[in-house]
């Protein structure tokens, strides 16, 4: 990364593909020499859903602040895919009252 998110504007993950010598830059995404890059959600049962979600979590603030921009942008695009397929799977999710703002 050679610009800061407050000159582009952009977060992390609308610049994964601007890395250079990232894979998602070069290639396709979630394919790294040919090798796919974690199981598809959509083949996860609940639990390992849950499990690989608490562990992408569980690195997030390591991996932001000391991983290289290629395993950077693997993990931003891995928690994407998890998230997505867990919204997909929870559409009426129990919502914190505590959560909540004002709007």
């Amino acid at each position: 990364m050679t610009e800061s998110v407050r000159q582009t504007g952009a977060s992390p993950e609308q610049r994964m593909t601007e890395w250079e010598g990232d894979h998602v830059a070069s290639g396709a995404a979630g394919d790294l020499d040919g090798e796919l890059l974690g199981v598809d959600p959509a083949e996860l049962g609940d639990e390992d859903l849950i499990r690989e979600l608490q562990s992408l979590h569980r690195t997030r603030l390591d991996t932001l602040r000391h991983a290289s921009d290629s395993a950077l942008a693997n993990h931003l695009r891995r928690t994407a895919e998890l998230e997505t397929e867990y919204l997909a799977r929870n559409p009426g999710r129990e919502i914190d009252p505590s959560r909540l703002r004002d709007a």
